[in-house]
């Protein structure tokens, strides 16, 4: 597709738009930002609204799942949020660990920084911190969390084999993930791989699903297993913007099917290669 710094490039544009624009605006534009060219994000999106420390003004819609719903968090547990947003999941996360709880949230666009921490601000919470980042580079110290949750953000990570390293580095031994993503049955059409705009929609960056458990194995983590699973019905009249028919009719007679998946997983040992290298703080 691009090279690794366009594609982080491309990623961070689109969110800072979507950063400026409210749920509701997301959600009755029909796909996030730019009109009808990229993928509706309400195609993902689940409802949080009636969950305990849920942020109306934090919720964006762009989520594929619900990490908090499997990530078996404790009161008093630290917790890192990858691609937090505006905090949707780090303040529901914050209900669960409590106040003596640390919540962690890590987004590499500087306007869904910012307005997380306004939203944290208005809440007045002295647990939560919003870290402005690269998930391929955490800024977060080694063996710091009980708990890595992300939602619907690692299908947009360039590198993902060094994004699962850093996941493994910043638990403790002992810890665990519960991420939500999207990914795929099978090889998708190079249309729709080269595709800018549908790699920002969460589609062209996914990964088949046997890869994408291979590679959280591969980065050292043990009883990785899918939690949860839906298919995700991507319409002929969006991916028509980037096939022609003859393409439609083929991709959909492969009977490919594009799922979000909530994957769980640990940490049991320091056995990943340089997991117990010196730790950036």
């Amino acid at each position: 597709m691009h090279a690794s710094e366009d594609i982080k490039k491309m990623v961070r544009d689109n969110y800072a738009q979507i950063a400026e624009q409210t749920t509701e605006e997301n959600a009755n534009s029909c796909c996030g930002v730019g009109g009808c060219c990229t993928v509706d994000y309400a195609v993902f999106a689940e409802d949080y609204s009636k969950m305990k420390g849920y942020v109306a003004g934090a919720d964006l819609g762009l989520g594929c799942g619900v990490p908090t719903e499997f990530a078996q968090m404790k009161p008093g547990d630290t917790v890192i949020d990858l691609g937090s947003g505006a905090g949707n999941d780090v303040f529901v996360s914050r209900a669960i660990v409590g106040e003596k709880g640390k919540v962690i949230g890590v987004d590499m666009t500087e306007e869904m920084i910012a307005k997380a921490r306004s939203n944290c601000e208005k809440l007045g919470f002295t647990n939560v911190e919003f870290r402005l980042g690269d998930i391929e580079q955490l800024p977060v110290t080694a063996g710091m969390a009980d708990v890595v949750i992300s939602n619907c953000v690692l299908n947009l990570v360039p590198d993902k084999e060094k994004a699962f390293r850093e996941i493994f580095r910043v638990l403790k031994t002992g810890g665990h993930f519960s991420i939500s993503d999207v990914v795929t049955s099978d090889s998708l059409p190079p249309a729709i791989l080269k595709a800018s705009e549908l790699y920002a929609g969460c589609v062209a960056g996914a990964m088949k699903k046997d890869e994408y458990l291979a590679l959280m194995r591969k980065a050292g983590f043990a009883d990785v297993r899918v939690v949860r699973e839906k298919p995700i019905h991507v319409p002929d009249e969006i991916l028509l913007q980037f096939l022609n028919q003859d393409e439609l009719n083929s991709y959909r007679a492969s009977k490919n099917i594009i799922s979000s998946v909530t994957v769980y997983g640990e940490k049991k040992t320091c056995c990943a290669p340089d997991c117990c290298r010196p730790d950036r703080s």
